[in-house]
């Protein structure tokens, strides 16, 4: 009697998962910071709703993932290329960065200038800078934390009202209208001032320390 051979069979392999924090951020990125939703972004992975609350447990949840996604993969302006020829011009190319990053995602600021809706990848991006302006300038950390906190807060605040006030009149403004222009030289005069402003605060600190 013939003996049937036993073919061993090959375990099948798991499905890929849909739900990742890669694939949520990217979804919530596609539809846009401000207008995430758990029904839209379950749709951009196509999967239901409820599938997506086993992953995020809120919308305030999912809406972190996305921003902490946006500002990770952010190019903070290289310190120590030679390009700047001092803090004043580094922190000038630091708010331009920043200014064009709230303006190609409305909704992110509150997550940029609020500490407590910061994740812990952006609070480790944040302190990384800091640290490496300071070494680069030669300046305490904490004077750098300062100084880069103060220009950064103002920049967020005012270009998110300029955008979302930009956002809102885009039906009667075009693009390039003479009122945009004018409103995008008087940020960039204000920035420069405040940034001035605050070099000297912290060399007149740096004089009485002496």
């Amino acid at each position: 009697m013939a003996v049937e051979k036993q073919v061993p069979t090959r375990g099948r392999r798991g499905r890929p998962r849909i739900i990742t924090p890669e694939r949520i951020a990217e979804a919530g990125i596609k539809i846009g910071l401000a207008d995430i939703t758990f029904v839209g972004v379950a749709a951009e992975l196509g999967v239901s709703h409820m599938a997506l609350y086993k992953h995020v447990p809120n919308l305030q949840e999912l809406k972190r993932i996305v921003a902490a996604e946006i500002f990770n993969r952010w190019q903070i302006p290289e310190v120590g290329d030679g390009e700047y020829d001092g803090l004043e011009s580094y922190l000038a190319a630091f708010t331009a960065s920043l200014r064009t990053l709230v303006k190609t995602y409305p909704g992110l600021a509150p997550y940029l200038i609020r500490r407590a809706a910061a994740t812990p990848s952006m609070m480790a991006k944040i302190h990384a800078h800091h640290c490496r302006v300071g070494q680069v300038f030669g300046i305490s950390k904490a004077d750098a934390q300062w100084v880069l906190a103060m220009v950064a807060f103002h920049c967020i605040a005012v270009a998110d009202t300029v955008y979302s006030t930009a956002k809102i009149s885009s039906a009667s403004l075009s693009e390039d209208s003479a009122d945009n222009a004018e409103i995008e030289a008087d940020f960039e005069l204000g920035m420069r001032t405040l940034i001035a402003g605050a070099l000297l605060r912290l060399n007149d600190a740096s004089a009485r320390l002496r």
